[in-house]
Protein backbone atom coordinates (compact mmCIF):
# COMPACT_ATOMS: atom_id res chain seq x y z
CA UNK A 1 0.00 0.00 0.00
CA UNK A 2 1.34 3.46 -1.15
CA UNK A 3 2.46 5.64 1.84
CA UNK A 4 -0.19 8.61 2.78
CA UNK A 5 1.49 11.94 2.54
CA UNK A 6 1.31 14.12 6.15
CA UNK A 7 -2.03 16.09 6.03
CA UNK A 8 -4.12 14.32 3.86
CA UNK A 9 -6.38 12.25 5.70
CA UNK A 10 -7.56 13.42 9.61
CA UNK A 11 -5.62 13.46 12.90
CA UNK A 12 -8.04 11.52 14.45
CA UNK A 13 -9.78 8.35 14.22
CA UNK A 14 -13.71 9.11 12.87
CA UNK A 15 -17.29 7.63 13.68
CA UNK A 16 -18.82 8.69 10.95
CA UNK A 17 -23.13 8.76 11.34
CA UNK A 18 -24.45 7.79 7.46
CA UNK A 19 -28.30 8.91 7.23
CA UNK A 20 -29.84 7.83 4.53
CA UNK A 21 -27.73 5.12 4.68
CA UNK A 22 -29.66 2.53 2.80
CA UNK A 23 -30.14 5.16 0.08
CA UNK A 24 -28.75 5.82 -3.96
CA UNK A 25 -26.38 8.06 -2.77
CA UNK A 26 -24.97 6.29 0.05
CA UNK A 27 -24.69 2.97 -2.21
CA UNK A 28 -23.27 4.42 -4.92
CA UNK A 29 -21.11 6.72 -3.56
CA UNK A 30 -20.28 7.16 0.10
CA UNK A 31 -20.21 3.45 0.80
CA UNK A 32 -17.95 2.51 -1.73
CA UNK A 33 -15.85 6.12 -1.12
CA UNK A 34 -15.36 5.07 2.69
CA UNK A 35 -14.33 1.38 1.93
CA UNK A 36 -11.36 3.28 -0.26
CA UNK A 37 -10.46 5.96 2.16
CA UNK A 38 -10.34 3.43 4.82
CA UNK A 39 -8.67 0.37 3.31
CA UNK A 40 -6.33 2.87 1.43
CA UNK A 41 -5.32 4.18 4.85
CA UNK A 42 -6.40 7.97 4.67
CA UNK A 43 -8.18 7.60 7.78
CA UNK A 44 -6.75 6.29 11.23
CA UNK A 45 -9.29 4.62 12.87
CA UNK A 46 -13.12 4.91 11.81
CA UNK A 47 -16.33 3.25 12.69
CA UNK A 48 -19.46 3.41 10.55
CA UNK A 49 -22.68 3.48 11.81
CA UNK A 50 -25.13 3.55 9.39
CA UNK A 51 -28.81 5.09 9.74
CA UNK A 52 -32.24 5.03 8.23
CA UNK A 53 -36.00 4.17 8.07
CA UNK A 54 -35.37 0.59 6.72
CA UNK A 55 -35.47 -1.77 9.89
CA UNK A 56 -33.00 -4.05 9.73
CA UNK A 57 -29.94 -5.45 11.62
CA UNK A 58 -26.32 -4.60 11.61
CA UNK A 59 -25.58 -7.71 9.92
CA UNK A 60 -28.15 -6.83 7.16
CA UNK A 61 -26.02 -3.74 6.47
CA UNK A 62 -23.08 -5.26 5.94
CA UNK A 63 -24.50 -7.24 3.31
CA UNK A 64 -25.98 -4.37 1.67
CA UNK A 65 -22.96 -2.60 1.56
CA UNK A 66 -20.89 -5.49 0.50
CA UNK A 67 -23.51 -5.62 -2.83
CA UNK A 68 -22.88 -1.74 -3.15
CA UNK A 69 -19.04 -2.44 -3.26
CA UNK A 70 -19.82 -4.93 -5.95
CA UNK A 71 -21.77 -3.12 -7.89
CA UNK A 72 -20.51 0.10 -7.70
CA UNK A 73 -16.84 0.17 -6.21
CA UNK A 74 -14.45 0.66 -9.44
CA UNK A 75 -11.18 -0.92 -8.23
CA UNK A 76 -10.81 -4.31 -6.39
CA UNK A 77 -12.31 -5.55 -3.24
CA UNK A 78 -9.98 -8.17 -1.14
CA UNK A 79 -11.37 -10.38 0.95
CA UNK A 80 -8.78 -8.88 4.18
CA UNK A 81 -9.78 -5.48 3.47
CA UNK A 82 -13.35 -6.58 3.31
CA UNK A 83 -13.62 -8.56 6.39
CA UNK A 84 -12.18 -5.42 8.81
CA UNK A 85 -14.55 -3.02 6.82
CA UNK A 86 -17.45 -5.32 7.89
CA UNK A 87 -16.36 -4.96 11.05
CA UNK A 88 -16.32 -1.12 11.27
CA UNK A 89 -20.17 -1.49 10.68
CA UNK A 90 -23.19 -0.75 12.65
CA UNK A 91 -26.49 0.13 12.30
CA UNK A 92 -29.27 1.80 14.13
CA UNK A 93 -32.90 2.12 12.54
CA UNK A 94 -34.50 5.69 13.01
CA UNK A 95 -36.95 4.52 15.34
CA UNK A 96 -35.10 3.34 18.20
CA UNK A 97 -34.55 7.12 18.53
CA UNK A 98 -31.84 9.37 19.71
CA UNK A 99 -31.12 6.84 22.86
CA UNK A 100 -30.17 4.29 20.69
CA UNK A 101 -27.90 6.20 18.21
CA UNK A 102 -25.43 8.09 20.95
CA UNK A 103 -25.27 4.27 22.76
CA UNK A 104 -24.27 3.08 19.14
CA UNK A 105 -21.76 5.88 18.80
CA UNK A 106 -20.24 5.35 22.21
CA UNK A 107 -19.95 1.66 21.30
CA UNK A 108 -18.06 2.72 18.66
CA UNK A 109 -15.28 5.60 20.28
CA UNK A 110 -14.98 2.68 23.14
CA UNK A 111 -13.02 1.01 20.39
CA UNK A 112 -10.39 3.61 19.88
CA UNK A 113 -7.40 4.20 22.81
CA UNK A 114 -7.66 7.98 22.08
CA UNK A 115 -9.75 11.46 21.05
CA UNK A 116 -11.74 10.73 18.19
CA UNK A 117 -14.25 12.70 16.12
CA UNK A 118 -17.55 12.16 14.89
CA UNK A 119 -18.85 13.42 10.79
CA UNK A 120 -22.51 13.12 10.65
CA UNK A 121 -23.36 12.65 7.05
CA UNK A 122 -26.83 13.69 5.96
CA UNK A 123 -27.51 11.67 2.98
CA UNK A 124 -31.69 12.11 3.12
CA UNK A 125 -34.11 14.37 1.21
CA UNK A 126 -34.12 18.19 2.07
CA UNK A 127 -37.89 17.66 3.92
CA UNK A 128 -36.08 14.91 6.47
CA UNK A 129 -32.40 16.86 7.12
CA UNK A 130 -33.94 18.84 9.96
CA UNK A 131 -35.22 16.03 11.81
CA UNK A 132 -31.86 14.40 11.57
CA UNK A 133 -30.82 17.28 13.03
CA UNK A 134 -32.63 17.64 15.70
CA UNK A 135 -32.27 13.73 16.62
CA UNK A 136 -28.67 14.46 16.78
CA UNK A 137 -29.06 17.45 19.23
CA UNK A 138 -31.05 15.23 21.76
CA UNK A 139 -28.77 11.93 21.03
CA UNK A 140 -26.11 14.88 22.37
CA UNK A 141 -23.37 14.01 19.51
CA UNK A 142 -22.82 17.30 18.52
CA UNK A 143 -19.74 17.92 20.70
CA UNK A 144 -16.51 17.27 18.71
CA UNK A 145 -18.50 16.72 15.14
CA UNK A 146 -18.75 17.90 11.67
CA UNK A 147 -21.97 17.79 9.51
CA UNK A 148 -22.27 17.15 6.14
CA UNK A 149 -25.22 18.67 4.14
CA UNK A 150 -26.62 17.50 0.83
CA UNK A 151 -28.78 20.71 -1.44
CA UNK A 152 -30.45 21.69 -2.47
CA UNK A 153 -29.97 24.25 0.63
CA UNK A 154 -33.53 25.61 0.61
CA UNK A 155 -35.25 26.81 -2.55
CA UNK A 156 -35.22 30.81 -2.08
CA UNK A 157 -33.63 33.47 -0.06
CA UNK A 158 -36.32 32.98 2.81
CA UNK A 159 -36.17 29.22 2.81
CA UNK A 160 -32.58 29.29 3.01
CA UNK A 161 -32.14 31.83 5.56
CA UNK A 162 -34.85 29.51 7.69
CA UNK A 163 -32.88 26.29 7.13
CA UNK A 164 -29.41 28.15 8.30
CA UNK A 165 -31.12 29.88 11.40
CA UNK A 166 -32.12 26.29 12.76
CA UNK A 167 -29.30 24.60 11.74
CA UNK A 168 -27.07 27.28 13.64
CA UNK A 169 -29.07 26.42 16.85
CA UNK A 170 -27.62 23.18 17.60
CA UNK A 171 -24.41 23.08 14.94
CA UNK A 172 -21.95 26.46 14.60
CA UNK A 173 -21.21 27.33 11.26
CA UNK A 174 -17.60 26.42 11.28
CA UNK A 175 -18.93 22.87 12.05
CA UNK A 176 -21.39 22.63 8.77
CA UNK A 177 -20.09 21.49 5.60
CA UNK A 178 -22.78 21.99 2.09
CA UNK A 179 -21.42 19.77 0.01
CA UNK A 180 -20.73 20.09 -3.72
CA UNK A 181 -19.57 17.17 -5.03
CA UNK A 182 -18.83 19.37 -8.60
CA UNK A 183 -15.98 21.16 -6.39
CA UNK A 184 -14.20 17.39 -5.34
CA UNK A 185 -13.53 16.74 -8.62
CA UNK A 186 -9.56 17.34 -8.78
CA UNK A 187 -10.14 19.39 -12.27
CA UNK A 188 -12.66 22.24 -9.97
CA UNK A 189 -9.15 22.40 -7.69
CA UNK A 190 -6.66 22.50 -11.04
CA UNK A 191 -8.86 25.75 -11.86
CA UNK A 192 -6.86 27.13 -8.79
CA UNK A 193 -3.88 25.95 -9.48
CA UNK A 194 -3.72 26.97 -13.46
CA UNK A 195 -4.26 30.58 -12.37
CA UNK A 196 -2.53 31.12 -9.55
CA UNK A 197 0.46 28.76 -10.01
CA UNK A 198 1.13 30.00 -13.66
CA UNK A 199 2.58 33.76 -15.06
CA UNK A 200 1.25 33.08 -18.37
CA UNK A 201 -2.46 33.48 -17.31
CA UNK A 202 -3.11 35.26 -14.52
CA UNK A 203 -2.27 38.48 -15.95
CA UNK A 204 -4.49 38.21 -18.81
CA UNK A 205 -7.25 36.64 -16.91
CA UNK A 206 -9.52 39.76 -16.49
CA UNK A 207 -11.98 42.00 -18.78
CA UNK A 208 -8.82 43.46 -20.61
CA UNK A 209 -8.50 40.08 -22.35
CA UNK A 210 -11.11 37.88 -22.03
CA UNK A 211 -14.09 38.55 -24.08
CA UNK A 212 -17.00 36.07 -22.06
CA UNK A 213 -16.79 32.30 -20.27
CA UNK A 214 -19.04 30.02 -20.85
CA UNK A 215 -19.45 26.95 -17.99
CA UNK A 216 -21.56 24.56 -19.52
CA UNK A 217 -23.14 21.28 -17.94
CA UNK A 218 -25.22 19.01 -20.25
CA UNK A 219 -26.87 15.58 -19.21
CA UNK A 220 -27.67 13.25 -21.68
CA UNK A 221 -29.89 11.36 -18.31
CA UNK A 222 -33.97 11.80 -17.83
CA UNK A 223 -34.60 11.58 -14.55
CA UNK A 224 -35.17 8.08 -13.49
CA UNK A 225 -36.86 8.05 -9.76
CA UNK A 226 -36.24 11.76 -9.29
CA UNK A 227 -39.10 13.34 -10.97
CA UNK A 228 -41.32 13.56 -8.28
CA UNK A 229 -38.27 15.25 -6.38
CA UNK A 230 -37.52 17.45 -9.73
CA UNK A 231 -40.77 18.56 -10.14
CA UNK A 232 -40.32 20.76 -6.46
CA UNK A 233 -37.24 21.73 -7.64
CA UNK A 234 -36.47 22.14 -11.37
CA UNK A 235 -32.94 22.44 -13.24
CA UNK A 236 -32.08 25.88 -11.65
CA UNK A 237 -32.18 25.24 -8.37
CA UNK A 238 -31.31 21.68 -8.62
CA UNK A 239 -28.02 22.73 -10.74
CA UNK A 240 -27.29 26.00 -11.54
CA UNK A 241 -27.26 27.90 -7.42
CA UNK A 242 -25.69 24.83 -5.86
CA UNK A 243 -23.52 23.49 -8.52
CA UNK A 244 -22.65 26.43 -11.67
CA UNK A 245 -22.29 29.31 -9.58
CA UNK A 246 -19.72 27.49 -7.03
CA UNK A 247 -18.01 26.88 -10.59
CA UNK A 248 -18.42 30.32 -11.59
CA UNK A 249 -16.70 31.28 -7.77
CA UNK A 250 -13.54 29.40 -8.30
CA UNK A 251 -13.10 30.71 -12.12
CA UNK A 252 -13.34 34.71 -11.37
CA UNK A 253 -12.86 34.92 -7.52
CA UNK A 254 -9.54 37.32 -6.62
CA UNK A 255 -6.06 35.84 -5.41
CA UNK A 256 -6.79 34.52 -1.97
CA UNK A 257 -4.09 35.61 0.51
CA UNK A 258 -3.49 31.99 0.87
CA UNK A 259 -4.80 28.54 -0.44
CA UNK A 260 -6.22 28.08 3.41
CA UNK A 261 -9.94 27.60 3.64
CA UNK A 262 -10.73 31.24 5.52
CA UNK A 263 -9.57 33.47 2.74
CA UNK A 264 -10.52 31.02 -0.31
CA UNK A 265 -14.29 31.21 1.29
CA UNK A 266 -13.95 35.47 1.67
CA UNK A 267 -13.15 35.35 -2.17
CA UNK A 268 -15.17 33.44 -3.60
CA UNK A 269 -18.19 35.24 -1.26
CA UNK A 270 -16.88 38.57 -2.94
CA UNK A 271 -17.57 37.41 -6.51
CA UNK A 272 -21.22 36.43 -5.18
CA UNK A 273 -21.32 39.86 -3.75
CA UNK A 274 -20.48 41.30 -6.76
CA UNK A 275 -22.80 39.60 -8.90
CA UNK A 276 -25.81 41.22 -10.08
CA UNK A 277 -29.65 40.17 -10.63
CA UNK A 278 -30.48 37.38 -12.33
CA UNK A 279 -33.21 39.01 -14.85
CA UNK A 280 -35.59 36.75 -16.53
CA UNK A 281 -35.35 38.44 -20.00
CA UNK A 282 -31.24 37.27 -19.90
CA UNK A 283 -32.83 33.28 -18.51
CA UNK A 284 -33.99 30.84 -21.38
CA UNK A 285 -35.90 28.01 -19.64
CA UNK A 286 -36.95 24.71 -21.22
CA UNK A 287 -38.79 21.28 -20.48
CA UNK A 288 -37.98 18.29 -23.16
CA UNK A 289 -41.01 16.60 -24.65
CA UNK A 290 -42.18 14.03 -22.76
CA UNK A 291 -41.81 15.18 -19.25
CA UNK A 292 -45.07 16.27 -18.46
CA UNK A 293 -46.20 12.27 -19.08
CA UNK A 294 -43.28 10.95 -15.99
CA UNK A 295 -44.63 9.86 -12.36
CA UNK A 296 -45.31 12.27 -10.46
CA UNK A 297 -44.99 14.94 -12.57
CA UNK A 298 -48.08 17.28 -12.99
CA UNK A 299 -49.85 17.40 -16.56
CA UNK A 300 -49.44 21.20 -17.29
CA UNK A 301 -46.14 21.39 -15.15
CA UNK A 302 -44.27 24.90 -15.78
CA UNK A 303 -40.76 23.03 -14.11
CA UNK A 304 -37.54 23.46 -16.19
CA UNK A 305 -35.47 20.38 -17.18
CA UNK A 306 -33.37 23.04 -18.91
CA UNK A 307 -31.81 26.53 -18.28
CA UNK A 308 -29.82 28.62 -19.78
CA UNK A 309 -28.62 32.34 -18.61
CA UNK A 310 -26.49 35.12 -18.89
CA UNK A 311 -24.92 36.68 -16.02
CA UNK A 312 -22.91 39.59 -14.79
CA UNK A 313 -20.13 39.64 -11.69
CA UNK A 314 -19.70 44.06 -11.48
CA UNK A 315 -16.53 44.17 -10.06
CA UNK A 316 -13.24 46.01 -11.42
CA UNK A 317 -12.18 42.33 -12.71
CA UNK A 318 -14.93 41.31 -15.08
CA UNK A 319 -17.41 44.72 -15.05
CA UNK A 320 -18.83 43.87 -18.93
CA UNK A 321 -18.06 40.41 -19.22
CA UNK A 322 -20.82 38.17 -20.01
CA UNK A 323 -21.07 35.03 -18.61
CA UNK A 324 -23.26 31.83 -19.69
CA UNK A 325 -24.31 29.59 -17.82
CA UNK A 326 -26.60 25.79 -19.20
CA UNK A 327 -27.80 22.83 -18.00
CA UNK A 328 -30.47 20.77 -18.60
CA UNK A 329 -31.68 16.51 -18.89
CA UNK A 330 -32.18 14.70 -22.40
CA UNK A 331 -29.81 16.99 -24.14
CA UNK A 332 -27.44 15.59 -27.03
CA UNK A 333 -24.15 14.48 -25.05
CA UNK A 334 -23.12 14.57 -21.49
CA UNK A 335 -20.23 16.63 -20.79
CA UNK A 336 -18.56 19.40 -18.01
CA UNK A 337 -16.79 22.01 -19.34
CA UNK A 338 -15.49 25.74 -18.57
CA UNK A 339 -14.74 27.80 -21.59
CA UNK A 340 -12.92 30.84 -21.93
CA UNK A 341 -12.89 33.15 -24.82
CA UNK A 342 -10.10 36.06 -25.12
CA UNK A 343 -10.73 38.76 -26.84
CA UNK A 344 -9.86 39.08 -30.95
CA UNK A 345 -6.78 41.47 -31.65
CA UNK A 346 -8.09 44.74 -32.88
CA UNK A 347 -7.33 44.86 -36.46
CA UNK A 348 -6.30 42.25 -38.54
CA UNK A 349 -2.99 42.14 -41.07
CA UNK A 350 -4.10 39.07 -42.68
CA UNK A 351 -5.14 39.25 -46.50
CA UNK A 352 -9.21 38.40 -47.44
CA UNK A 353 -9.67 34.91 -47.48
CA UNK A 354 -6.72 34.13 -45.09
CA UNK A 355 -9.23 32.05 -42.68
CA UNK A 356 -8.28 34.48 -39.90
CA UNK A 357 -11.59 34.96 -37.23
CA UNK A 358 -13.19 32.60 -39.35
CA UNK A 359 -13.35 29.98 -36.56
CA UNK A 360 -14.11 32.31 -33.61
CA UNK A 361 -11.84 33.39 -30.91
CA UNK A 362 -9.23 31.38 -28.95
CA UNK A 363 -10.71 29.68 -26.45
CA UNK A 364 -9.25 27.81 -22.98
CA UNK A 365 -11.58 25.05 -22.48
CA UNK A 366 -11.41 22.86 -18.67
CA UNK A 367 -12.97 19.64 -18.86
CA UNK A 368 -14.83 19.26 -15.33
CA UNK A 369 -15.08 14.84 -16.07
CA UNK A 370 -12.67 13.49 -13.52
CA UNK A 371 -10.11 12.32 -15.91
CA UNK A 372 -9.82 16.07 -16.45
CA UNK A 373 -8.45 17.70 -19.91
CA UNK A 374 -7.42 21.39 -21.31
CA UNK A 375 -7.45 22.73 -24.05
CA UNK A 376 -6.08 26.12 -25.58
CA UNK A 377 -7.21 26.95 -28.97
CA UNK A 378 -5.38 29.07 -31.58
CA UNK A 379 -4.71 30.37 -35.17
CA UNK A 380 -1.65 28.90 -36.92
CA UNK A 381 -0.62 28.96 -40.40
CA UNK A 382 -1.31 25.73 -42.55
CA UNK A 383 1.89 24.37 -44.46
CA UNK A 384 2.85 25.79 -47.86
CA UNK A 385 2.53 28.63 -49.68
CA UNK A 386 0.60 31.93 -49.14
CA UNK A 387 -1.14 33.22 -46.10
CA UNK A 388 -3.96 30.33 -45.18
CA UNK A 389 -4.65 29.99 -41.05
CA UNK A 390 -6.62 26.68 -39.52
CA UNK A 391 -7.71 26.67 -36.27
CA UNK A 392 -5.55 24.71 -34.10
CA UNK A 393 -5.08 23.40 -30.65
CA UNK A 394 -2.99 22.31 -27.22
CA UNK A 395 -4.58 19.71 -25.12
CA UNK A 396 -3.53 18.00 -22.40
CA UNK A 397 -5.11 15.38 -20.64
CA UNK A 398 -4.50 13.91 -16.87
CA UNK A 399 -4.12 9.96 -18.82
CA UNK A 400 -0.81 11.93 -19.95
CA UNK A 401 0.86 12.05 -16.54
CA UNK A 402 0.24 8.18 -15.69
CA UNK A 403 -1.30 9.88 -12.43
CA UNK A 404 -4.95 9.16 -13.26
CA UNK A 405 -4.88 6.12 -10.37
CA UNK A 406 -4.10 8.72 -7.56
CA UNK A 407 -7.54 10.68 -8.44
CA UNK A 408 -9.37 10.96 -5.81
CA UNK A 409 -13.51 10.25 -6.46
CA UNK A 410 -15.19 13.68 -5.87
CA UNK A 411 -17.23 12.44 -2.51
CA UNK A 412 -13.74 10.64 -1.43
CA UNK A 413 -11.91 13.96 -1.53
CA UNK A 414 -14.87 15.76 0.02
CA UNK A 415 -15.48 13.29 3.49
CA UNK A 416 -11.61 13.49 3.89
CA UNK A 417 -11.29 17.24 3.93
CA UNK A 418 -15.33 17.50 6.21
CA UNK A 419 -13.57 15.25 8.46
CA UNK A 420 -10.32 17.39 8.41
CA UNK A 421 -12.49 20.81 8.77
CA UNK A 422 -11.42 21.73 5.50
CA UNK A 423 -13.75 23.86 4.22
CA UNK A 424 -11.94 25.22 1.40
CA UNK A 425 -14.47 22.92 -1.32
CA UNK A 426 -17.70 23.73 0.66
CA UNK A 427 -20.15 26.82 0.55
CA UNK A 428 -21.05 29.18 3.78
CA UNK A 429 -24.49 30.38 4.67
CA UNK A 430 -23.47 33.66 3.62
CA UNK A 431 -22.82 32.77 0.04
CA UNK A 432 -25.79 30.54 -0.48
CA UNK A 433 -27.88 33.38 0.64
CA UNK A 434 -26.43 35.50 -1.30
CA UNK A 435 -27.11 33.34 -4.26
CA UNK A 436 -30.86 33.19 -3.79
CA UNK A 437 -30.66 36.60 -3.26
CA UNK A 438 -29.45 37.68 -7.30
CA UNK A 439 -31.83 34.67 -7.76
CA UNK A 440 -35.42 36.37 -6.41
CA UNK A 441 -36.19 38.10 -9.54
CA UNK A 442 -35.97 35.15 -11.55
CA UNK A 443 -37.63 32.97 -9.09
CA UNK A 444 -40.99 35.35 -8.90
CA UNK A 445 -41.04 35.91 -13.09
CA UNK A 446 -39.68 33.23 -14.23
CA UNK A 447 -39.99 32.87 -18.25
CA UNK A 448 -42.27 30.79 -19.65
CA UNK A 449 -40.87 27.29 -20.29
CA UNK A 450 -39.83 26.04 -24.13
CA UNK A 451 -40.18 22.68 -25.65
CA UNK A 452 -37.12 21.11 -26.70
CA UNK A 453 -36.35 17.52 -28.09
CA UNK A 454 -34.88 14.80 -26.10
CA UNK A 455 -31.50 14.32 -27.78
CA UNK A 456 -31.29 18.50 -28.90
CA UNK A 457 -28.99 20.77 -27.34
CA UNK A 458 -32.65 22.36 -25.93
CA UNK A 459 -34.72 25.30 -26.92
CA UNK A 460 -33.83 27.54 -30.19
CA UNK A 461 -34.12 30.90 -28.50
CA UNK A 462 -30.60 30.10 -26.69
CA UNK A 463 -28.68 31.22 -29.67
CA UNK A 464 -30.44 34.26 -29.39
CA UNK A 465 -29.23 34.35 -25.76
CA UNK A 466 -25.70 34.39 -26.73
CA UNK A 467 -25.35 36.09 -29.58
CA UNK A 468 -23.41 37.66 -31.04
CA UNK A 469 -21.63 34.57 -29.89
CA UNK A 470 -22.16 30.96 -30.25
CA UNK A 471 -21.81 28.28 -27.27
CA UNK A 472 -19.52 26.25 -27.12
CA UNK A 473 -20.73 23.07 -27.32
CA UNK A 474 -20.79 21.04 -29.54
CA UNK A 475 -17.45 20.90 -30.37
CA UNK A 476 -16.47 21.48 -33.57
CA UNK A 477 -13.39 19.27 -32.58
CA UNK A 478 -12.90 16.48 -30.75
CA UNK A 479 -10.67 15.90 -27.78
CA UNK A 480 -8.29 14.01 -29.24
CA UNK A 481 -8.07 10.13 -27.43
CA UNK A 482 -4.56 10.44 -25.41
CA UNK A 483 -4.37 6.55 -26.42
CA UNK A 484 -4.17 6.49 -30.02
CA UNK A 485 -1.10 6.17 -31.28
CA UNK A 486 0.32 9.35 -33.30
CA UNK A 487 -2.29 12.10 -32.14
Amino acid sequence: MAKIPPGVGPRFPQVVLLFGATGDLARRKLLPGLYHLVSAGFIPGCRIIGVSLDEITADAFRTLTRGALDEFFQRKVTDRDWAAFAQSLDYVPLAAGPAALRAAAERAEATFSGESRRLHYLSVPPSSALAAVRMLGEAQLVERSRIVMEKPFGTDLASSVALNSKLHEVFAEEQIFRIDHFLGKEPAQNILAFRFANGLFEPIWNRMFIDHVQIDVPETLGLGKRSAFYEQTGAYRDMVVTHLFQILGFMAMEPPTSLEPQPISEEKNKVFRSMLAIQPSDVVRGQYNGYRDEPGVDPQSETETFIALKCYIDNWRWAGVPFFLRTGKRLAEGQRIISIAFREPPKSMFPPGSGVGAQGPDHLTFDLADASKMSLSFYGKRPGPGMRLDKLSLQFAMNDTGLLGEVLEAYERLILDAMRGDHTLFTTAEGIERLWQVSMPLLESPPPVRLYEPGSWGPKSIHQLIAPHAWRLPFERAWRNPNKTGS
